[in-house]
């Protein structure tokens, strides 16, 4: 009987901060990527699950955590609904490239390559991977780098998530569907619909965007951020997405259902603005790239408490 002994080789970095300041340090693995803020955990770069990467846990300034743990973990209670398994926590990927539906992950699969870097830089952890989009075949349609900046700005804590999507089939078409692309799914009880699952209990959040359309309103709509908010085991704690004018067809499109996910997709325009023709796709040659740049923001209180606005102003500014 043979016995193999596996190593992981894990990488600690540590920062050390000014003393007012949070410190983080990040651990890696090969199929892993943590990132803690002052010995804590905030967030876990997941390489797979089940045919992509994600981001999981995610814990907000308070300890709380701030997406669904369904599917990535089961809980027996009234808190998370356990529709759309494919919608896990904080990912990226579009539901039709070349007719492949990537969003649903039937029989395709986005494959981490490599980690590119990951360290800290600045007091922020930064985190780069290069992965493959891969046909039912295992044949790559398009490569992207992906580009994480974790950090913490006063009270709140923020995530930069720079995508670059090269086309690597001599034609690659990112199709007009609402299904995409970057999304993630709220803690249950923030999303509007919670009191359906508890009508005793105090659940059920909000959604507003920069022009303050609220709630159902602001599905469909472009904006440069949307603010989803609401109850977290007895705190009101929100996220916000901002969209960076430099990304592709900035200001994005959002679609953000009142059931808790939230999505920010340029590419949507046929089901967003109810076109005859679906004039939202974009066609790529071989070599050729888009490029879309957001900061995700976890906060204390509603948007306008937390000061989304004035931080949407100096993301605005920032060099991507």
């Amino acid at each position: 009987m043979k016995l193999r002994i596996i190593f992981s080789i894990i990488i600690v970095v540590v920062c050390v901060a000014a003393a007012d300041a949070a410190e983080l340090t990040l651990k890696q693995t090969e199929k892993s990527c943590d990132i803690y803020i002052d010995g804590q955990l905030f967030a876990g770069y997941v390489t797979d699950f089940k045919g992509t990467p994600i981001i999981y846990p995610i814990i907000g300034p308070t300890g709380k955590k701030m997406t669904r743990d369904f599917p990535m973990l089961e809980r027996n209670d009234l808190t998370e609904a356990k529709d759309h398994p494919h919608h896990r926590s904080l990912w990226f990927t579009h539901g039709n490239v070349n007719s492949l539906d990537f969003w649903a992950l039937e029989k395709q699969q986005i494959v981490h390559r490599k980690f590119v870097k990951a360290e800290i830089d600045h007091n922020t952890a930064i985190v780069i991977t290069e992965n493959d989009w891969l046909d039912k075949e295992h044949q790559p349609v398009c490569s992207d780098v992906r580009t994480f900046r974790f950090g913490v700005l006063g009270e709140t804590r923020y995530i930069d998530f720079d995508i670059t999507v090269t086309a690597v089939q001599d034609s690659v078409v990112f199709g007009d569907t609402k299904e995409g692309t970057l999304g993630l799914r709220v803690p249950g009880t923030m999303d509007l619909t919670a009191k359906k699952r508890n009508k005793d209990a105090d659940w059920g959040g909000h959604i507003v965007n920069a022009e303050g359309i609220k709630d159902k309103d602001t599905w469909a709509k472009r904006s440069d951020w949307v603010d989803y908010y609401g109850p977290v085991e007895g705190e009101t704690l929100g996220i916000a997405v901002l969209n960076h004018p430099s990304s592709f067809r900035y200001p994005t499109y959002w679609h953000v259902r009142d059931y808790g996910l939230f999505a920010a997709n340029p590419f949507g325009v046929h089901d967003f603005e109810g076109t005859t023709e679906k004039i939202g796709e974009h066609k790529m040659r071989k070599g050729e790239s888009f490029t879309l740049c957001y900061r995700i923001v976890f906060h204390k209180g509603d948007a306008e408490s937390a000061g989304i606005a004035e931080i949407f102003k100096q993301y605005k500014s920032s060099n991507r």
